[in-house]
């Protein structure tokens, strides 16, 4: 039996020219996250992130905090592999055609904004690169990958992604289907770790949206 850890990017850059960007906060979180791991003497035998730019630096930024990453840890991490599959939909995208101004609101006035493009989106409703189907097929693809390294006895997966990912497995290992994408996808923290246990019977959620290692204070949804 093994593990697969799903930690979502630490706080992007919101509202700025580039959001696929950890902001300040997204860095701390981030940190914070890869000290829990020493002070707890986490063990991760394999590492995996998205290809966007807040995935690299949540995984360096945690990696670097916990010590896995130094040459004498051991057990200890070399570096990670990338797998696009688990990049997350293009939200911006997604928003702006439906509401041109979506970017100029506030963060909650946006995510009421996307969560009714979503809703379309998932309708099959737009013109967009990437289709609801599409995504929800490549993340459960990347799933499955990550999936039969962890069943391999002993391994500790840590996979670096996005909260629309997270969501899309968990709701297919919670709901049997991706019913609760939505529902899920809204109250994921940045940072925060998903852990599932895989063995014999296959994937089951052990821990969601785990974000102990936050003070409250820095606790953010976008």
């Amino acid at each position: 039996m093994g593990t697969l850890h799903l930690v979502r990017h630490g706080q992007a850059s919101f509202g700025s020219d580039d959001y696929d960007q950890l902001s300040e906060l997204g860095t701390r979180q981030s940190a914070s996250l890869g000290q829990a791991w020493e002070a707890g003497g986490a063990v991760f035998t394999d590492a995996v992130a998205g290809s966007m730019k807040r995935h690299a630096q949540t995984a360096i930024a945690a990696i670097d905090a916990s010590g896995l990453g130094e040459e004498d840890a051991d057990p200890g991490l070399s570096g990670y592999d990338i797998d696009a599959g688990w990049n997350e939909y293009d939200h911006l995208a997604i928003a702006n055609a439906h509401d041109p101004a979506a970017m100029t609101r506030d963060a909650k006035a946006f995510q009421a904004s996307l969560n009714e493009a979503l809703a379309a989106w998932r309708e099959g409703k737009g013109n967009f690169t990437e289709t609801y189907a599409q995504f929800r097929d490549r993340v459960m693809g990347a799933f499955a990958a990550a999936t039969e390294i962890a069943a391999q006895k002993g391994r500790r997966v840590l996979v670096f992604t996005s909260g629309g990912p997270i969501a899309m497995v968990a709701s297919h290992l919670i709901a049997g289907d991706d019913s609760a994408f939505q529902r899920l996808n809204d109250v994921i923290v940045n940072s925060s770790v998903t852990t599932l246990m895989v063995g014999a019977t296959g994937p089951r959620v052990l821990t969601f949206n785990d974000h102990g290692h936050l003070p409250a204070a820095d606790v953010t949804f976008r």
